[in-house]
């Protein structure tokens, strides 16, 4: 994952950043030369990839202990297509709450420069604009501190002054309210809808008319069990239901836990999960409270058994929601995108998942591809998608003939495999024997239109549920439900009548 940071490294000068590049989150374009007497630190990222998102705490505890000393600068270096727009990349930084400076690398001219190889990786330039070093990947947040530390103790030592903190300019201060917050999985059960409310931290349930709504979770994030008023989430997103419907399973993405909603109780409680995240990968089988998770993304209840996708460590995880027992189903922990046995497959971040009983059906984001996992067949394989890790565009066809772009939302409906082609827009079916893949509706330009099916337009949709004749999607950089009719062929829009953001109710919701 790259050369560890390093005190000794040569005094190199930083190479400056270019001075004509988008930037976000700034009231003006900045120069390493203006930061001269602050430590800087680089974060190479996009926004697609899970270990770039964890390191995004270790970013803000940095920042807050050295407020008046550092300045970390994101430098958005994008893998898909869809990650070069920068309207995509200002709903990633509202979505995860980023507050530092972010450039946008174009044509990926600042990574070379730096002569970086992979994401995230964190560049750390002394005071005087030299180079110290660089790490990548997760787990180097002691390390940083420590040389921080050092160089801002140097600093103060040499009786030189610090420069003042940047003037930000957040993006976040000029997004209005929405009733939904960049909504991210939902499902549904008789005449009840259930979203994961992502952006609120809480689950919206409401009727499939729109007419009633009831919020769990109080909105704000953070770990807390309890009734529904005071239960706290932190960006949840998978939701699985009970074959009663009695009980709504939820991964709390980014709590790294498994949570579990009696609805007739109406209680909220943890049943998998520490809460720190887990930075291990292999095999791993015991109590469900006492094994750390890694970004569960999504679940599927199959003859009893919850199976997750489990994002963060590229693995399938199966858990017993009774007895709270957990164990890794399929996935070896390696991003990859190897097929055979289910300890000896490789996934790429899953972070979509369904069944018909018999396999798993997985939205294998990083890899573009549809994967299938048997459940009682020790067997992996791929269904459709180019099963590499760079192999990525739109087209519809058969089986390795497809091109998918970081899909995260898939439902089987007893006949046809649903998906959510995200980072292309669109809706797709999916036929599970032939892994034939067509699209239905959307198109690779991102928008928010209803209408028939050839104009509508959706932005980065990210989970969708069959019921009847309907087709409900969680639009996710559009704040809304959006509902394909395939009778009439057309698309609509869910309103949720009366739904307030946490805090703030809008005038004609009063």
């Amino acid at each position: 994952m790259g050369t560890a940071v390093s005190s000794k490294t040569p005094r190199v000068r930083a190479p400056e950043l270019p001075p004509k590049f988008h930037w976000l989150n700034t009231d003006r374009p900045l120069r390493l030369k203006e930061l001269r007497g602050r430590v800087v630190l680089l974060d190479f990222w996009t926004y697609c990839c899970i270990n770039c998102l964890h390191i995004l705490p270790d970013l803000k505890y940095l920042e807050d202990k050295y407020r008046d000393s550092l300045t970390v600068i994101g430098v958005h270096t994008a893998k898909f297509a869809n990650e070069q727009d920068l309207d995509n990349i200002r709903r990633a930084i509202l979505r995860h709450d980023i507050e530092h400076p972010v450039i946008v690398d174009e044509s990926h001219t600042i990574w070379q420069s730096y002569t970086v190889r992979a994401w995230p990786t964190l560049v750390l330039i002394d005071p005087d604009g030299y180079y110290v070093g660089h790490a990548s990947g997760e787990g180097n947040r002691d390390l940083l501190d420590q040389l921080i530390g050092e160089l801002v103790l140097r600093q103060t030592n040499q009786g030189r002054p610090l420069p003042g903190g940047l003037r930000t300019r957040l993006e976040k201060a000029s997004a209005p309210p929405t009733p939904l917050a960049f909504p991210g999985k939902l499902t549904v059960y008789g005449d009840r809808l259930f979203v994961s409310d992502s952006g609120h931290h809480r689950i919206v349930t409401s009727s499939l008319d729109g007419s009633s709504h009831e919020s769990i979770g109080s909105g704000i994030p953070g770990w807390r069990d309890g009734n529904f008023e005071e239960a706290e989430f932190w960006a949840p997103q998978g939701l699985a239901l009970s074959a009663d419907g009695r009980t709504l399973f939820v991964c709390d993405t980014e709590n790294h836990l498994l949570r579990k909603i009696d609805l007739v109780r109406r209680q909220v409680s943890t049943f998998a999960g520490t809460g720190e995240q887990s930075l291990g990968y292999g095999q791993v089988e015991g109590p469900g409270l006492e094994i750390p998770l890694n970004s569960p993304w999504d679940a599927v209840v199959a003859d009893g058994a919850l199976y997750v996708a489990m994002a963060g460590s590229h693995q399938i995880w199966k858990c017993d929601p009774h007895s709270g027992r957990i164990s890794t189903f399929a996935g070896n922990g390696h991003e990859s995108t190897l097929n055979g046995t289910r300890d000896g497959s490789a996934f790429a971040q899953p972070s979509g998942i369904t069944t018909n009983d018999h396999r798993l059906f997985v939205a294998d984001s990083e890899s573009s591809s549809v994967r299938t996992v048997g459940i009682a067949e020790d067997i992996t394989a791929l269904l459709c998608g180019s099963g590499d890790l760079f192999g990525f565009g739109d087209q519809d066809g058969l089986g390795e003939a497809v091109l998918l772009q970081h899909p995260l939302g898939v439902h089987w409906d007893g006949g046809t495999l649903w998906l959510t082609d995200t980072y292309n827009h669109k809706i797709k079916r999916i036929d599970p024997e032939s892994g034939r893949c067509e699209t239905l509706t959307g198109h690779i330009d991102s928008g928010y239109l209803d209408g028939d099916l050839a104009e509508a337009r959706f932005w980065e949709p990210a989970g969708l549920w069959r019921n009847g004749d309907r087709i409900y999607i969680a639009d996710t950089n559009n704040h809304a439900i959006r509902v394909i009719d395939l009778v009439s062929r057309r698309v609509s829009t869910l309103k949720i009548r009366n739904l307030c953001a946490p805090g703030y109710c809008f005038p004609d919701s009063a």
